[in-house]
Formats: C-alpha cells, structure tokens, sequence
C-alpha cells in the first residue's frame, strides 16, 4: 500500500470513532420510548446524552476521516475505516447487550475481507470530477428509487431483516451524499452566492436528513451487525457504482485483478447474509430509564 503510516493510523483512528459512535447511538435509539414505526423516536434521540454522544464520535471520526485522506490513498483509507463494523461488534456486546454469535462474526469478518479485497484488487482510477447535469440527476433518481423500494420492504419487517433493509438504503444513500460531495467541493471556494444557487447544497442537505432517519430506523431495530454492515457495505459499492457510472472511474482488468475483485464482492454479500440472522439484545437490559 502507497501512503504514509500516519494515514493508517488516521484511518483506524477514524473507524474507532465511528464504530463506537454508531453503538453509543444505537443505545441512545433503543432508550427512545417510542416504539420502531413511530417516527417520535427521531426526535426522541436529539434530548439522550448518549446518543449526542455518539454523534460526536461521528463527526470527530468525520473530521480524523478527511485528514487521513488527504495524507494517503482513498482506497486504503476507506477500507481501513470499513473496520468501524468490526470494531462495533465487541463494543455493542458491553454497551447495548448486543447477542454477537459465531455466524455474526464470521459474516463480519466475510464483509471486511470482501470489501477490501473488492476495493484492493479493483483499484480504481480516477474520472472526471465534474460529470454531466444529466447524468448526476439520472443517478439521483435510481438512488431515490432504490432507496424508498428498501426502506418500504423494511417496513415490513422486523428483527435483522429490517435493519438489514433499512441499513442498506441508508448505504444508497450515504454513497449518492459521497458523489454529491465530490461535486460540492469544487465550488466551496467559488463563495457563498455560488454555493446558495447550486443543486448539489440542497441535495446534500436532504440526503443527509434522509440518511440520519434511515440510519436511525436500522438501529432502532436493535440488532447492531446487519444495520451497521449493510450500511458499510452498501455505501461502498454505490459509492464504487457511482464513480463507474457518474465520474467515468474505471477498474483495473489486466494482472489477474478483477476475479478476485468479484470474488471480493460475492464474500461481502454473503457476510451480509450471515449478519442477517442475527439476534436483537435482551430488551429487558435496554428499557428506558424512567423520567428521562
């Protein structure tokens, strides 16, 4: 791997934040008293400590993110943070009473590895950074599409099922906010007039509001793997397809490279499935404390 060490231990560093904000959160969802198919919850979750907890662990984790970037490549950097769901497992076993069995484990480490191999032997090169109006609205609206088609089926589950679902639409639509951003900041710099009348601020603002409600729900199922897995997973693969198809990147074919970049993927699926057996905590341990 190309890079500098700091990079690396920037990047862990990162997944360590967003590994335990994403428990700390969970536990701030399941406190909520309201139940998982009432919306209340989400704003429930704004007034418990522990889940603003967990949100600064995010954004310390977004910020210790974006300095390993610029300090090494973005596919080592992002495979490294990919760790954050490995991190959480043992991290939710001590804090939400999380039930993480050996088939859990081996479906974690089954993605982890898929994903890094997907992303190590792929190797993708870089595009345009200002693709086509078209095209990025296209785009848009095949995320959209498959976004509410997930959360809709979501809804009717329960358990893994639905924090897998619900996980995996939040993935979309991190990956669609990564393309969008990509976008966003070439124009930081052109002043706050060009940003106000550009689409890629609004459509940043309303992705993030729809990835925090769906991030929320998966969580709120209370089964921390396949939530936090899908949602990890699935944001790097659109976030590959979005670089195919909007910015024109392309992915090493010669050396013996894209076999096992497949291969990479299957395993990344078939940990997902694995995860999606798991079991929610005792909610008895997870009631919430009266009068707060």
């Amino acid at each position: 791997m190309s890079g500098t060490p700091v990079a690396y231990v920037l990047a862990l560093l990162a997944a360590f934040g967003f590994g335990l904000g994403a428990v700390l959160q969970q536990k701030g969802t399941l406190e909520a008293p309201a139940g998982e198919n009432d919306p209340r919850f989400l704003a429930q979750i704004l007034r418990r400590p522990v889940w603003l907890a967990g949100a600064g662990c995010m954004a310390v984790g977004w910020v210790v993110q974006a300095i390993a970037l610029g300090r090494g490549p973005l596919i080592v950097v992002q495979s490294l943070t990919a760790l954050s769901m490995v991190i959480a497992l043992p991290l939710g076993i001590r804090i939400t009473s999380q039930q993480v069995s050996r088939r859990v484990w081996m479906g974690a480490l089954a993605v982890v590895a898929g994903i890094i191999l997907f992303l190590s032997a792929g190797v993708p090169k870089a595009g345009t950074s200002q693709p086509s109006a078209s095209v990025g609205w296209t785009a848009g609206f095949c995320a959209l599409v498959a976004v509410l088609a997930l959360a809709g089926v979501g809804r009717r589950h329960r358990g893994a099922a639905r924090a897998l679902l619900f996980g995996s639409a939040a993935g979309i639509d991190f990956g669609l906010q990564a393309s969008v951003t990509k976008v966003f900041v070439k124009l930081v710099g052109l002043g706050l007039g060009t940003l106000l009348s550009s689409w890629t601020t609004y459509v940043l603002i309303v992705s993030a509001l729809a990835g925090f409600a769906l991030q929320q729900s998966a969580l709120k199922t209370g089964v921390l793997a396949p939530a936090l897995a899908s949602s990890n997973a699935v944001t790097l693969f659109a976030s590959v397809v979005f670089g195919l198809t909007v910015f024109g990147e392309t992915l090493a074919h010669g050396g013996g490279r894209l076999i096992p970049a497949l291969i990479g993927l299957a395993a990344a699926l078939a940990g997902i499935m694995l995860l999606a057996g798991a079991q929610p905590p005792q909610q008895a341990s997870l009631r919430p404390v009266p009068g707060r």
